[in-house]
């Protein structure tokens, strides 16, 4: 969409000109874009890869990953074990990369985690260059900036999540959105279609909530009729709806036998998997939705929550630096442009960012619980809304006052207006903790120097210093987030694994506040892991499975030490109903399963029992440990 005026380059009246003008030329570069881009992309690359052979590795995925890089079963159907007996409770798109990283360089933590890295500093290039299209230059570098230093992106790309590749589609799509509206051109609409059904691929119904606010801003900004342009819609949604649907069609009608059981399904059905395990069981009283397995403990989370999530002590301090001044530019961009034809496009990059920004919060806000880092597919927008209200502002500021320059009202002070609000936000967010005090002064004197500096400008104020109380005022902005934002570097604040934030909150924190909590990768078993793998991998003789595991917590450090057929039962919850009793008795009378390993961590089941009633408890001196800790070795060689 055309560019918000750059206004100290260009003028306020050559800007206002440009608003209204439809090009895919691009507006010319400063000399300080290239190396500016360069220095941030620098930063994002530093802060989403320093110590990435000790990432953040998911325990779940973790295992997934490395089974699936070994097994094109795997691969495909996103099997949990290198067999494929049962699949992860996720689709498997967003682990795809992650695979084929590490069957490339090799079972290392740093190849699974590599191409979170290489997906965040893309989605930084790629936001900058769609905010640059629709609001020149300082607002995408901005933009970028604000996108980099957003704590949970930060601590999210140096883990292995579904959400940085979800993040990277649903941006790339925007990107197709923007250029169908400003060429009026089909293909771009197909290709935000296409790019929408990949980041289904990623973390399924998610992917869909951007969808009514880009039917909308096409509908209501795109040029032609009004037939014509729901036509379109329409053509681009059922591209999106069949590139979502592809994988879980495929599964459909690939016959049982010949792919893995589906976690989280008590009927072993794709549109269960995503639309009731994943979907409605979330959201509703019923946790068996669609015939979906009920989630647990350890696979639902019950905080952050409500119309105040993304403000709590908690969510607030990993994204919502910038959601005062995001609001406000979203509301003084539409209602400034109020007046301008249907068409406008500085209007419909507001209504984007901010639809998209909008419709997020409202899902947030009434589901059963979110992680915190669900949050990191509103940073895009947040900053996106950030960098182009500060645009905007800067053009109404210089409007008031260029030689012969004009502006409404009292529109030039929503600049250093800006600046204060979002210094004084910060002091909100980081009250509770005070993780940064020592950045909080930092952060009042540069805004006070920004926003004096901005207020006091007079007819002969050089342009360097209004230059440099403009920079002063958005480091006030950032340097407190951005101190929360490098805190992931350091494990003892980068959160779990399995739930990464930064700084000192969340449950991860509190359970470890003088240590940073333990961390497995690929290839790294513990001392205990070892000996039972030694132990399995002697006494193994011909079995296809190496063990039968109670749910994936018992299967996840073995799989990530060594890939290997395991026959998880229960899948993540524990709950999952493969295999049936009757199907594991069936496997050990086969000699396909000898050893079972159950925990008490883990929900009683008719094969978990079936075990306790048919074979034999293996003493912990057999493989070298003195206790079972919560898990207990069964071989069931002498089953009758």
């Amino acid at each position: 969409m055309t560019a918000i005026p750059d206004a100290l380059s260009t003028g306020p009246r050559r800007g206002r000109r440009a608003a209204n003008r439809r090009s895919d030329e691009p507006e010319a570069a400063p000399r300080w874009e290239r190396p500016a881009l360069a220095a941030v992309l620098a930063v994002a690359t530093v802060l989403y890869s320093w110590g990435i052979g000790h990432a953040a590795l998911h325990p779940f995925y973790g295992a997934a990953i490395r089974s699936m890089a070994g097994s094109w079963r795997a691969f495909f159907f996103g099997g949990l074990d290198a067999a494929g007996s049962i699949s992860i409770d996720k689709l498997p798109g967003a682990f795809w990369p992650d695979a084929v990283s590490v069957w490339l360089f090799g079972e290392h933590t740093w190849a699974a985690a590599l191409p979170q890295v290489v997906e965040g500093v893309l989605t930084v290039w790629l936001l900058h260059r769609i905010v640059r299209a629709w609001a020149g230059p300082f607002a995408a570098l901005t933009a970028a900036l604000m996108l980099t230093l957003t704590p949970v992106t930060v601590a999210l790309n140096r883990a292995t999540i579904p959400d940085t590749t979800l993040t990277l589609l649903l941006v790339a799509a925007a990107g197709a959105l923007q250029k169908a509206v400003r060429t009026e051109r089909l293909l771009p609409l197909i290709t935000c279609g296409i790019w929408v059904g990949l980041a289904f691929q990623a973390k399924m119904l998610q992917a869909w909530l951007v969808l009514p606010v880009f039917a909308a801003v096409y509908q209501l900004v795109a040029p032609g009729t009004a037939l014509k342009r729901a036509v379109r819609v329409l053509l681009s949604g059922a591209v999106a709806l069949a590139v979502s649907c592809a994988w879980m069609l495929i599964v459909w009608v690939t016959p049982e036998a010949d792919r893995p059981y589906l976690d989280g399904t008590s009927n072993n059905n794709p549109f269960t998997l995503v639309f009731g395990y994943n979907g409605l069981s979330r959201f509703s009283s019923d946790p068996s939705a669609f015939g979906a397995v009920p989630g647990t403990v350890a696979s639902r989370t019950t905080g952050n929550t409500g119309w105040d999530m993304l403000i709590n002590d908690t969510v607030g301090p990993q994204v919502a630096w910038l959601l005062p001044l995001a609001v406000l530019a979203a509301v003084l961009g539409v209602a400034w442009h109020a007046g301008r034809p249907r068409t406008d496009l500085t209007r419909g990059g507001f209504l984007l960012w901010g639809g998209w920004l909008a419709v997020h919060a409202v899902v947030f806000g009434i589901s059963n619980g979110n992680h915190a880092y669900y949050t990191a597919v509103i940073a895009p927008a947040l900053s996106a809304l950030a960098g182009g209200g500060l645009a905007l502002f800067r053009s109404e500021y210089e409007a008031r006052h260029e030689p012969g320059g004009e502006t409404v009202g009292r529109r030039y002070l929503a600049l250093p207006a800006a600046i204060a609000l979002t210094a004084a936000w910060a002091l909100v967010l980081d009250w509770p903790t005070l993780f940064d005090s020592w950045l909080l002064p930092v952060a009042v004197m540069l805004a006070l120097c920004g926003v004096v500096g901005l207020w006091s400008r007079g007819p002969r104020t050089p342009l360097r210093k209004v230059n440099a109380a403009l920079a002063a005022g958005i480091t006030a902005m950032l340097v407190v987030p951005a101190g929360w934002a490098f805190s992931s570097l350091d494990p003892l604040y980068a959160g779990a694994a399995t739930s990464p934030m930064a700084g000192p909150v969340g449950k991860s924190y509190y359970e470890h506040q003088r240590h940073a909590p333990r961390r497995r990768g690929l290839s790294r078993p513990s001392a205990r892991d070892s000996a039972l793998l030694d132990y399995l991998t002697t006494h193994r003789h011909g079995e296809k499975y190496l063990l039968a595991t109670q749910a994936a917590y018992t299967a996840e450090p073995l799989l990530r030490a060594k890939s290997e057929p395991i026959l998880v039962m229960g899948g993540f919850t524990g709950s999952t109903p493969f295999p049936t009793a009757k199907q594991l008795g069936g496997l050990v009378t086969a000699h396909e399963v000898r050893f079972a390993l159950l925990t008490s961590q883990r929900p009683t089941t008719a094969a978990t029992r079936w075990v306790h009633s048919h074979c034999a408890r293996i003493r912990p001196t057999a493989y070298g440990l003195r206790t079972d800790g919560s898990f207990t070795l069964y071989d069931c060689a002498a089953h009758k």
